[in-house]
C-alpha cells in the first residue's frame, strides 16, 4: 500500500524546486511537471541530491524524471520513509581509512588514460580542455599574489586538485604538505610589451597550452596561468586534464577560485568527502540489485544497437594524428534563447532534447540513413552524498543512445520521441556507457570506437550550481567570460556537438577532427544545425516536417565511412604457442587474466581483460620480450600470436 505524502515532504520538495527553478513556492503547483516549470535533466539530478540531503531519502535514477511533479516526488519520498528496507543508492557514511591510498580510475577516466598512451585511434598525448578569459581592471601589483593565494587555498580545500595518476592507471591524492602537491600559477607580464610582441607571445602560449596539456602522471592535472597586459587588462588561462577534471569540475573550480581571489578572507564550506570516497562508493554498487538489473537491461539490447552515423570520411582515422579539434561556433542571443526555452516548455521537451533532435536530423541527412548510435556525455555524479556536486574530480560518464528519426513526423513529434528514448536509457545509468561500449566492441570483434559521434549538453549547469560564473574577481578585475577562447582534445571522438550557456546566450559548437571530413560538408552540416535551432526559437520549426532519408541503415559499399571501416586484427592459425615469444605472451596473459592460456589465438579481451589491464600487461611484456609492444598494436590484435608478432616487429 502506498503511503500518502505528508505536508512537510511536499513543502520541502517545493522549496528545493523553488531554489533550482528560481520561482516563488506559490508558483509551483503540486501537479505541474518539473520540465514545464523550467527544469531539465541536469537540474533533475541536482534535485535528487538536495532531496537526499534534506529529507534523507535516496531516489532511484529512473524515478527522478524531467516530467515528474512535486506530488509524484512527495509520494515517492513517503514510500521510502514507510519502507526503509527498499533498495536505493547507498549513502557515503564513512571515509576511507587512508585518504592518500590509491583508488581506481572510473571507466571514462580509463579511456582517457589509455588514449594518452596512444592506445586508440584519434588519440592525443594529453586529453585536456583549454580555455582563457579576458580580464579588465586588473590590479597589476596584487593580481599575481591574489591568484597564487587563491589557488593554494583551493587546493587545500579540494583534494581533487592534489590528485595524481600512477603508471598502472590508479589515482591518488597527495597530502597538502607533499612536494609539489599545491599547484601554483605561472605569470607572464607583458604590460610593457609592444603590440606585435604581445600578439606573438599570446599566440605561442595558446598554441603551447592547446597542444601540451597537463599530465597528472608527472604533476598537477591543471595548468593555471595569468597574463598581465597593458591598460590594466589581462587573460586568465586554464588547461584541465580530462583524466581528473570533468566539465562540472571546471565550473566548480572557476567559481571557487574567483571567489577566493575576490576576498582574501573568504572561507568556503568544508567538504566531508573526497574523490576516493566517491569512487569507492560507486565501485560498491557492483554488488547491488539495481546495478545488476541495469546491466541485464543493457546486455539484452546490445546486439540490437545500431552502428554510428555513417558520415563520409576522406581518410581512415587510423592514419590521422590530430593535434587539436577544430571548432565551429554559433551563439543564439538572449532574447531568442529565452524564446527557445519557452517553446520547449510548451512542447514538453527539454532544450537539450530539442538540440539533440536537431543534431540527429542533421546527421541523418549527412549520412544518408536514420538509425544510428550516438554517444552522450553525462555529468555522472550519483547522489551518494550532499558534497558530490561540490567536489572537483573526473566523475563524468557516457551513455550510448540509439536514435531513429521517423519520416513524416513533425519536429515536435521527433523531439518527444527522442526524449522518451533518452529517459528510458538514462534510467539505467548505473552501467556507464564506456562499459556498454566495451561489450559492443567485444561482440562485434572490434576495438575501434563504437560511438565516435558525441552529443554533450551542459544547459542548466549555472542553475544547478546556483549561479553563473562570477564577473568580479578582486585584484584580478572583471571577468569577461563570454569572450573566451577554447580548445578541446578528446580521444576516440570524430565529431562532437556541445551546447552550453554563457552570458545568457546559447552556444552551439561543433568540435571535430577536421582531417577526417570534407570541409564543405562540415560547414553545411553546422549551418543546418544552426538553421534548425533558430527555427525552433522563432516558432515555425516545431510544426515543420524535416526532410529525412528513407533508408534506415547505411548502404554498404559507399566508400570510407564511420562505422563501416576495415576491422583491425588478423586471423591466426590455432594451436599452442609457436615460439618463445608467443609462450612468454601466453604466460603473461595467464598471470593477469588468471585463466589458462593454451592457444595462440586466445584473445585478451574476450578472455576477460580490459584496456587498463592491457597497459599493465604491456609494462610486464616490456621486460619479457626483446622489443616493447606499442599500445595501439596490442589493441589492434590482442591475441597471443598478434602481440608476439607486434613485439618482433617493433
Amino acid at each position: 500500500m502506498t503511503a500518502p505524502p505528508t505536508a512537510d515532504h511536499t513543502a520541502e520538495i517545493t522549496t528545493v524546486w523553488s531554489e533550482l527553478l528560481d520561482l516563488p513556492p506559490a508558483e509551483i503547483p503540486d501537479d505541474v511537471g518539473f520540465l514545464v516549470l523550467g527544469g531539465d535533466s541536469v537540474l533533475a539530478v541536482r534535485m535528487s541530491a538536495l532531496i537526499r540531503q534534506r529529507l534523507g531519502v535516496a531516489l532511484g535514477l529512473a524515478e527522478v524524471r524531467v516530467d515528474t511533479t512535486v506530488g509524484e516526488i512527495a509520494a515517492l519520498v513517503a514510500d521510502r520513509v514507510s519502507d526503509p528496507t527498499a533498495e536505493s543508492l547507498p549513502a557515503i557514511t564513512r571515509r576511507r581509512a587512508d585518504p592518500h591510498a590509491p583508488f581506481a580510475l572510473l571507466p571514462l577516466q580509463q579511456g582517457y588514460f589509455v588514449g594518452q598512451q596512444d592506445g586508440w585511434e584519434l588519440s592525443y598525448a594529453s586529453a585536456h580542455y583549454y580555455v582563457d578569459y579576458p580580464l579588465d581592471g586588473i590590479d597589476g601589483d596584487e593580481a599575481a599574489e591574489a591568484l597564487t593565494d587563491a589557488l593554494e587555498r583551493l587546493a587545500r580545500r579540494q583534494p581533487g586538485l592534489r590528485a595524481r595518476v600512477d603508471a598502472d592507471g590508479r589515482q591518488y591524492v597527495l597530502p597538502t604538505g607533499a612536494p609539489g602537491a599545491l599547484p601554483a600559477p605561472t605569470v607572464l607580464d607583458l604590460r610593457d610589451a609592444a603590440p606585435e610582441e604581445i600578439d606573438a607571445r599570446l599566440a605561442a602560449l595558446r598554441d603551447l597550452m592547446n597542444v601540451s596539456g597537463p599530465d597528472p602522471v608527472s604533476g598537477p592535472g591543471l595548468d593555471i596561468r595569468l597574463t598581465l597586459l597593458p591598460g590594466d587588462a589581462g587573460l586568465l588561462h586554464g588547461a584541465f586534464s580530462l583524466l581528473l577534471f570533468d566539465g562540472w569540475s571546471a565550473g566548480v573550480l572557476t567559481r571557487e577560485l574567483l571567489a577566493l581571489a575576490q576576498d582574501w578572507n573568504a572561507v568556503l564550506d568544508p567538504l566531508e568527502i573526497d574523490p576516493g570516497d566517491y569512487v569507492e562508493a560507486v565501485g560498491a554498487l557492483r554488488g547491488t540489485r539495481g546495478r545488476s538489473a541495469d546491466r541485464d537491461w543493457w546486455w539484452e539490447r546490445i546486439d540490437a544497437l545500431p552502428a554510428p552515423p555513417a558520415l563520409p570520411l576522406v581518410v581512415d582515422p587510423q592514419e590521422v594524428t590530430p593535434t587539436v579539434m577544430q571548432h565551429r561556433e554559433f551563439r543564439l542571443n538572449p532574447a531568442r534563447w529565452a524564446a527557445l526555452r519557452a517553446a520547449c516548455r510548451d512542447q514538453r521537451v527539454t532544450p537539450a532534447t530539442a538540440l539533440l533532435t536537431a543534431f540527429s536530423v542533421v546527421l541523418a541527412r549527412w549520412s544518408g540513413h536514420r538509425r544510428m548510435l550516438l554517444n552522450s556525455l553525462q555529468t555522472g555524479r550519483l547522489p551518494l552524498h550532499p558534497d558530490v556536486h561540490r567536489m572537483i574530480g573526473g566523475f563524468a560518464t557516457t551513455m550510448l543512445l540509439p536514435v531513429v528519426p521517423e519520416t513524416g513526423a513533425s519536429f515536435a513529434e521527433l523531439a518527444r520521441s527522442v526524449q522518451r528514448t533518452f529517459a528510458e536509457h538514462a534510467a539505467h545509468a548505473l552501467v556507464p556507457g564506456v562499459e556498454v561500449a566495451r561489450e559492443v566492441g567485444r561482440r562485434r570483434g572490434t576495438h575501434r570506437p563504437v560511438a565516435p559521434v558525441v552529443f554533450q549538453s551542459t544547459i542548466g549547469m549555472d542553475a544547478a550550481m546556483g549561479s553563473p560564473l562570477p564577473s568580479e574577481a578582486g585584484p584580478l578585475g572583471r571577468v569577461r567570460a563570454g569572450d573566451y577562447t577554447h580548445h578541446l582534445r578528446t580521444p576516440q571522438v570524430a565529431l562532437e556537438t556541445r551546447c552550453f550557456e554563457i552570458d545568457e546566450h546559447l552556444v552551439l559548437v561543433f568540435s571535430l577532427v577536421a582531417e577526417l571530413f570534407v570541409d564543405d560538408e562540415v560547414t553545411a552540416a553546422f549551418a543546418e544545425l544552426v538553421e534548425l535551432a533558430t527555427a525552433l526559437a522563432d516558432g515555425p520549426g516545431w510544426d515543420a516536417v524535416p526532410e529525412l532519408p528513407e533508408a534506415l541503415d547505411p548502404v554498404p559499399g559507399e566508400g570510407l565511412r564511420i562505422g563501416a571501416l576495415p576491422r583491425t586484427g588478423r586471423t591466426h592459425a590455432p594451436g599452442p604457442p609457436a615460439d618463445g615469444a608467443e609462450q612468454a605472451v601466453a604466460e603473461v596473459f595467464e598471470d593477469f587474466l588468471e585463466v589458462p592460456v593454451l592457444d595462440r589465438t586466445v584473445h585478451f579481451f574476450t578472455a576477460g581483460g580490459d584496456s587498463l589491464l592491457a597497459i599493465r600487461v604491456l609494462a610486464r611484456l616490456a621486460a619479457e620480450l626483446d622489443h616493447p609492444v606499442p599500445v595501439r598494436a596490442f589493441l589492434a590484435d590482442p591475441t597471443v600470436a598478434g602481440v608476439a608478432a607486434a613485439g618482433r616487429a617493433s
